[in-house]
């Protein structure tokens, strides 16, 4: 059997002498698409910075492809195929869509964005102007298409639709499932059930820093997160 392209085994992390998330055991297989749930809180963002590279694990490993990832920094990550999306969707505000879309490349070059212009056409005719005057939404989907184009072999996005509109909720998840049969991992941190649904392979529900609940999709996965994010 091939090595999982991410796994993480009881790795433990937080910030300073707080310890955030507990014992966390998960893979990700190239194709496959892995989505994250839970309260606001529960350390869902943790995870991510962990997987990114942001946050060091305090106990546990953390590999790629086999190799240990732990002690690289985010950009060696990025570097070995590992692309992020953070929660706080990072566009730069004085910029224009398209040099935030092209400032990392260095061709500079569109075409890589073209199948993305045509799930979401408003990105293509606003390239000209200023980021900063985008809603919440909107930047969202920019850092969405920018990720997406970066051709890594595993994705993370921390809570892609957060301010998105339900149209483009589903055109995010046709991306997802697109970049999933084109062979790449994705983790997907999200409390949209409706994104879950039309993306998912997987879904694990973490609660106080720990995984409580994992499922394939399926007719009763919603019922199932559903219960266990009972309050």
């Amino acid at each position: 059997m091939s090595e999982p392209l991410l796994k993480l085994d009881r790795i433990s992390t937080g910030y300073g002498d707080l310890t955030v998330l507990r014992d966390i055991s998960l893979t990700v297989a190239a194709g496959e698409v892995l989505c994250i749930t839970g309260r606001n809180g529960v350390g869902k963002t943790t995870l991510m910075r962990l997987i990114s590279g942001v946050l060091p694990p305090q106990s546990g490993s953390i590999a790629m492809n086999g190799q240990d990832i732990a002690p690289l920094e985010p950009h060696a990550r990025q570097h070995i195929g590992l692309s992020y999306a953070p929660q706080d969707s990072v566009t730069f505000a004085p910029l224009t869509l398209r040099e935030n879309l092209t400032l990392h490349h260095k061709d500079h070059s569109l075409d890589r964005y073209q199948g993305l212009f045509r799930r979401f056409p408003r990105i293509e005719e606003r390239l000209g102007q200023v980021a900063g005057t985008l809603s919440g939404g909107e930047r969202k989907i920019l850092a969405f298409c920018r990720v997406m184009a970066e051709g890594g072999s595993l994705l993370c996005l921390d809570e892609p639709t957060e301010g998105v509109q339900p149209e483009n909720i589903s055109h995010m998840a046709e991306e997802i499932r697109a970049a999933a049969e084109a062979g790449r991992g994705l983790v997907v941190v999200e409390q949209n059930l409706s994104l879950i649904e039309q993306a998912a392979d997987r879904v694990i529900v973490i609660d106080h820093g720990e995984i409580v609940h994992q499922t394939r999709n399926g007719p009763d996965m919603r019922a199932e997160i559903l219960e266990k994010l009972k309050v």
